[in-house]
């Protein structure tokens, strides 16, 4: 069985505990969802370039941040940790788009003491969590190349533009579970969950219920999120086909097994999405189920409601949701959610907000 190696922009390391568009999109703004004030509060700063915020199972009171250039920081009750969890800095380039991506802990972590880290050397897209049946998602962009110049998205021979289910509690160094969608098939990879994806950044699963939403990173136009009710693996999300509900590169496209977006924006609004999370808190009740997602460019906030697989009360918090200093979140890394299933805000420029009711 083949395995996952740097030339495909992605290295996993097991680690101990121990070691420490042509129209602008009209969607409303608050308020919205049962009417719900809320507010970003700044929860520390100074941080070298966050991209990742994820919390340890069963630890209500550490949170831990990823920084770019390769460290893990720990936020604990307020206040860093004046020693990293992890420091792999001589091992990751941190220029352009390159950097310490992420991290997942194990869901067996308190008894086990595993957790993995993603590092790119290229444009890979990116994420990897564990999915509520205990297998570790990775996600992966198509290699790089305006437009898919490898052809990777619709290539099922390709780990390439995927999000790929592994089970890393047998084999070696990973075992493919059996009810992956592509298992068996002739030319595809048993590893792969769903393809057609151009530059996943960042994914989730509601931890209520389990269904997963990827934010995709579009080309020239169209940022788009995908929708993926539990267990319903196997979609082609259209890369590179199609860029949000457009034909890419022509008029006219077969739709034919596409899997469409349920929310789009165009570039007139931003230039790259981030993915967020569902919220599952319990400080603003009225969001409960609201799905978040953002732009790195401009720092806009929008939020939607799955309903019957349609997104739904489609809103802006842009205006609510500002920086310290009164501006928009420009820089949007990523977001986080802590064990509480409050959500999180990271800016690239070193400060994490949390959102909050106001």
């Amino acid at each position: 069985m083949p395995t996952l190696r740097r030339g495909l922009l992605l290295s996993l390391v097991v680690l101990a505990a121990s070691c420490g568009g042509k129209h602008k999109a009209s969607i409303p703004g608050p308020p919205a969802n049962g009417g719900a004030q809320i507010q970003a509060l700044l929860v520390v700063g100074n941080l070298s370039a966050p991209l990742d915020l994820q919390v340890a199972p069963g630890d209500t009171t550490r949170l831990f941040i990823a920084e770019k250039p390769g460290r893990i920081v720990i936020l604990k009750n307020g206040a860093l940790n004046p020693a990293p969890f992890l420091d792999i800095s001589s091992r990751v380039s941190n220029g352009s788009e390159q950097g310490l991506l992420g991290l997942a802990f194990h869901p067996q972590y308190a008894t086990n003491h595993r957790f993995y880290v993603d590092y790119t050397d290229g444009s890979g897209g990116g994420q990897i969590a564990f999915g509520p049946d205990g297998y570790l998602y990775i996600a992966l962009g198509d290699g790089g190349g305006g437009g898919d110049t490898y052809r990777n998205g619709q290539n099922l021979g390709s780990l390439l533009a995927k999000i790929l289910r592994l089970n890393i509690d047998s084999g070696s160094p990973y075992s493919i579970p059996l009810d992956n969608p592509f298992v068996g098939r002739a030319g595809a990879r048993d590893e792969t969950w769903d393809y057609g994806l151009r530059n996943p950044w960042r994914f989730c699963f509601d931890r209520s219920n389990g269904d997963l939403y990827i934010a995709d990173v579009g080309q020239d136009a169209w940022e788009e999120l995908d929708y993926e009710a539990h267990g319903a693996g196997g979609k082609n999300y259209g890369w590179n086909i199609m860029e949000g509900l457009h034909c890419f590169g022509s008029v006219t496209c077969n739709r034919t097994g596409l899997t469409l977006p349920v929310a789009e924006y165009s570039h007139l609004d931003g230039c790259s999405v981030t993915g967020g999370y569902v919220y599952r808190g319990t400080e603003i009740p009225e969001l409960d189920g609201v799905y978040f997602y953002g732009d790195y460019c401009t720092g806009i906030i929008r939020s939607f409601r799955i309903d019957q697989g349609q997104a739904t009360n489609q809103t802006d918090w842009t205006s609510a949701l500002r920086t310290q200093s009164g501006g928009q979140m420009q820089g949007l890394s990523s977001f986080g959610q802590d064990a509480r299933g409050e959500l999180y805000i990271l800016l690239l420029s070193g400060e994490v907000y949390r959102i909050a009711r106001k």
